[in-house]
């Protein structure tokens, strides 16, 4: 191959790309039980942590854009997890909150993140591995998404 740069083994996006698959794949029988995605529970968690919050905070949160996180929050509302609701200050923002069927699978959900830990430090890394990983994607994430 006259272009060593175009090799997969010599990219760092494919790496990036198959961790997430695979880590996203380990998640899958967790979220099953909860009834949601892994968008959707990426959602959930921005709403755990921050309460009610505009359309475009959870957007900026999770780096999507609004007019792909606007139908992931009309499904979960259909599935009474979270309302929609305009703003009263400003009608042109929606503000999201939780159901109550949505703060019930925190609880639930809280055990996911350790489950996943076990399984993943039964291989041969470390958790400070794991944490420096975090720690290095953080900073790319920071870099591209400026």
């Amino acid at each position: 191959m006259p272009f060593d740069q175009l090799k997969l083994e010599n990219q760092i996006c494919f790496p990036v790309y198959a961790a997430s698959r695979l880590i996203t794949r380990e998640y899958q029988p967790y979220l099953d039980k909860l009834g949601v995605t892994y968008p959707q529970y990426l959602v959930l968690m921005v709403l755990w942590e921050s309460g009610e919050v505009s359309v475009n905070e959870i957007a900026k949160k999770l780096i999507l854009n609004t007019n792909t996180i606007t139908p992931l929050l009309k499904r979960m509302e259909q599935q009474g997890l979270l309302k929609r609701e305009r703003s009263e200050a400003d009608e042109r923002k929606v503000i999201i909150c939780l159901s109550e069927k949505g703060n019930a699978l925190e609880q639930e959900a809280a055990l996911i993140p350790e489950k996943l830990a076990k399984y993943l430090l039964k291989g041969n890394v470390e958790i400070k591995d794991f944490i420096k990983l975090k720690d290095q994607l953080d900073s790319i994430i920071s870099v591209l998404s400026k």
